[in-house]
């Protein structure tokens, strides 16, 4: 079952990028689709029924080199078991909602290879993540995260007669490679001290980690600690935090179906995964937690004021990601995990939800984006606006006052400030409390620009 979770998109990728002229375009599209949903469907079944201890799936035999030996294998436990729900249940949505999408597209009305060439790239996008989370260790791990790179490159820059789009494509690859060397450098280190690249034999050898030093960059550093701070940097790159993000709002040139599967529920969540997987390495480095703890921060807040002042609809939700982002690190750094990994599977949905919502509008407003330019669309699409104000009310953390009874979003909200509060980091704490605060107003000012007042 887990490895045709894994291997389904990547067989749907395959006959919709080179068989699609066999089988014909629409059929295409219809089995890279039928087989997300039911790697979606079997995601689900994994999820519910796993229980007990760790479960390792050997696929093939990967590296023999010496002392370094790895298995190309799938590594089931709860942390991927949730992966997999988010990202083929959100994959096979947005797969769903690009027939519609990209239908009228008027990029390539001359070219009718951009269909299936665009759902092979989603389902390639969509295999290169389940690499990553399914991962045993850390090479095949870093396999998934750089063919991430690759899909979302060619999802970014799929408009690729559009000088911006190029642009930005090329943006995203190169911002990214500045946290893979530091997330490379991270895997060197471990491998020279631990002699292995498994997550077995890594998490065995961390209480020893704490007691080595390391000559680096012409200094002594703590082993631990060196190697939490270059897996976080490699972290930041991916998951667009303060100095390594300023490729995730030019992504938005990508169509909006690439900005729900990249900024929602996948490839910006990796760099959460990445800390909360390697987390009993992580524990033994206080240093390099705080620093994640403050950048989280930082990035929520930062993140949260350049929201309130943008007017294009889907930067205002991509700033609105990083910023959910920097949530989720704060979790991760004051050793609640459990609770990053809450908010990063209730924001996978809203997000989606919203920027699906999103694209809704961009179409029904003939590709106009600026929010200044919107107005009274309540009326006009009332399931968007429907659909966009659930998602808004969990975004914005909306519950029952003095109960813990609320969206989606309050919950999993309030469990990360708690933990910030409970871990003592008042930094951590006050910089999320203002970034709650200014998520709401845009989210409502999105909401009333788009939906209120007069056309």
């Amino acid at each position: 079952m887990e490895t045709t979770i894994l291997f389904a998109p990547l067989v749907g990728a395959i006959l919709c990028g080179f068989g699609w002229k066999i089988i014909g375009e629409k059929a295409a599209q219809w089995v890279a689709t039928g087989l997300l949903f039911l790697a979606a469907l079997l995601s689900w079944v994994v999820f519910l029924t796993l229980d007990g201890p760790t479960v390792q799936i050997q696929i093939l035999r990967f590296i023999e080199s010496g002392t370094l030996s790895t298995d190309w294998a799938i590594r089931m436990d709860r942390l991927t078991a949730i992966m997999l729900i988010v990202i083929t249940t959100v994959s096979s949505l947005v797969h769903l909602y690009s027939f519609g999408y990209m239908a009228h597209d008027e990029n390539f009305r001359d070219n009718e290879s951009y269909r299936p060439r665009f759902f092979a790239y989603l389902s390639f996008f969509t295999f290169a993540m389940l690499m990553l989370v399914t991962a045993d260790n850390l090479v095949q791990m870093f396999f998934g995260w750089e063919g991430v790179g690759v899909a979302s490159y060619l999802l970014i820059g799929f408009y690729f007669r559009k000088p911006s789009a190029n642009a930005a494509a090329m943006k995203a690859f190169v911002v990214n490679r500045v946290g893979d060397f530091a997330f490379l450098l991270g895997i060197f280190g471990l491998y020279m001290l631990t002699d292995s690249i498994r997550f077995d034999d890594i998490f065995a050898a961390a209480p020893d980690l704490a007691e080595q030093t390391v000559t680096f960059l012409w200094n002594d550093w703590n082993a631990a600690n060196l190697i939490a701070f270059l897996l976080f940097f490699g972290a930041m790159g991916k998951s667009a935090q303060l100095f390594l993000h300023t490729w995730l709002p030019d992504a938005m040139e990508g169509p909006t179906p690439v900005s729900a599967l990249i900024h929602a529920a996948t490839m910006v969540t990796a760099g959460v995964f990445l800390v909360c997987r390697m987390s009993p390495v992580m524990e033994f480095a206080p240093e390099a937690m705080a620093f994640v703890t403050v950048i989280g921060a930082t990035t929520a807040f930062v993140a949260a004021t350049i929201g309130l002042v943008q007017t294009d609809i889907k930067r205002v939700i991509a700033y609105s990601t990083m910023s959910q982002l920097g949530y989720m690190f704060v979790a991760a750094g004051v050793g609640m995990y459990s609770a990053a990994m809450f908010h990063l599977f209730t924001h996978a949905f809203f997000k989606a939800m919203l920027f699906l919502g999103a694209g809704s509008v961009i179409h029904a407003m003939h590709h106009e984006q600026d929010m200044t330019n919107y107005g009274g669309l309540r009326k006009k699409i009332p399931y968007t606006f429907a659909a966009m104000m659930i998602g808004t009310l969990a975004i914005t953390g909306v519950g029952i006052p003095l109960t813990h009874i609320g969206f989606a979003g309050f919950l999993s909200k309030d469990a990360i400030i708690e933990s910030a509060w409970g871990g003592g980091s008042m930094y951590g704490f006050w910089m999320l409390v203002i970034a709650a605060a200014m998520t709401s107003f845009y989210s409502w000012r999105l909401i009333f620009l788009t939906f209120f007042g007069k056309p």
